[in-house]
């Protein structure tokens, strides 16, 4: 058999893993493989010798005191230990080296399809720890396959991702060999396929991604993008700071001549996106996120919001089929009712007895 050493090493250059780890594999294997060929009852230890560059593997016996020893072959009496070494005291573990080659073609095998399962194990680990880390990131890749029900396959970095067809945006199509970009929603393992990286280019953080690769002071974090909310292939929301009073958040975002937004909404199939100020007090957050409409006033109680504007600004504030109010509770996460000027609701006429009340006594 080629020294173990050399296949730990082999194995971790061609599948770009550290040493320490392939190596640790590795004595599992040989572990599960003497479990699999002397008894799952035995204790067994895999060292790596680094002199021989090989693994020793050692089965364990439990020393038991002499009176409670009961032939078997998982334990040893006590005076049988003392035989081998006088130092043995109840409890001690005496250690037998078992050589995995002289038991021929079938040691062989086994061997080889526990280091096949655990080195797959192993990358499947260390790829789930490496992309779930990266969720909400962006990724590019070529599409591989779609299937019958539109599901869109696509590799990068050695990987398989799958877009869903409800993660695609309306009327977006695809076929093989095309450039994709979206960002990583869910990843996940799965018992049967292994590693599964789940993608879309409908989620709010899509669009954020895209942003902070068109603008740099996003990127370097001197812009924030502090909430967004999209209703994908239609129309966007997002609200911007930045930790500077001398950087426009609005401007470094829309671009000169709006270069940079419209690069942006033109790989969302040229989604309209609204850029507004983020402000910490919801009031005035709600009133930006109502734009184009102009806010009379607003008032909030909970998660609830009264917003007072004039008759003339109530279908901006709707949008077209309700989208500009559903992104300003999106991206606000108020429940959104509007008051005409002039027009009262039954609280505020509540609120209107009380001030009465209060005053007259």
């Amino acid at each position: 058999m080629e020294k173990i050493g050399d296949i730990i090493e082999s194995i971790a250059n061609e599948k770009n893993l550290e040493i320490k780890d392939v190596k640790e594999t590795v004595q599992t294997a040989f572990i599960n493989t003497a479990k699999r060929m002397f008894g799952e009852n035995y204790e067994y230890d895999a060292v790596f010798n680094e002199t021989s560059k090989k693994i020793d593997l050692f089965q364990k016996i439990l020393i038991v005191a002499d009176s409670e020893y009961k032939g078997d072959s998982h334990t040893v009496s006590l005076s049988e230990a003392k035989k081998i070494d006088n130092s043995a005291e109840v409890g001690d573990e005496l250690s037998s080296q078992i050589d995995i080659e002289n038991y021929g073609r079938t040691a062989s095998a086994n061997l080889a399809k526990e280091l096949n399962y655990h080195i797959e194990k192993l990358l499947e680990e260390k790829a789930y720890e490496k992309y779930s880390q990266k969720v909400d990131s962006l990724i590019f890749g070529n599409v591989v396959f779609i299937d019958d029900e539109e599901t869109t396959y696509i590799e990068f970095d050695d990987l398989r991702a799958f877009m869903p067809r409800k993660n695609r945006i309306k009327d977006e199509k695809f076929k093989v060999g095309d450039v994709v970009r979206a960002v990583i929603r869910k990843v996940f393992i799965d018992k049967k396929r292994g590693v599964r990286i789940e993608i879309s280019r409908t989620s709010p953080k899509f669009l954020e991604a895209l942003l902070k690769s068109q603008v740099p002071e996003i990127q370097d974090g001197s812009v924030i993008v502090k909430a967004s909310a999209r209703i994908p292939g239609r129309r966007a929301k997002v609200a911007l700071s930045s930790i500077s009073p001398n950087i426009d958040p609005i401007g470094a975002t829309v671009g000169v001549k709006g270069v940079r937004i419209d690069a942006v909404s033109k790989e969302i199939k040229n989604e309209n996106i609204d850029v507004i100020e983020y402000s910490s007090q919801p009031e005035i957050m709600l009133s930006r996120a109502m734009a184009p409409a102009i806010i009379s006033s607003v008032r909030i109680d909970g998660n609830k919001a009264m917003v007072h504007l004039n008759s003339d600004q109530k279908s901006k504030a709707i949008g077209k089929d309700g989208i500009n109010i559903r992104l300003a509770s999106m991206i606000t996460g108020l429940e959104i009712q509007l008051v005409e000027n002039g027009k009262q609701t039954a609280d505020d006429n509540k609120d209107l007895v009380k001030d009465l009340k209060s005053l007259f006594g």
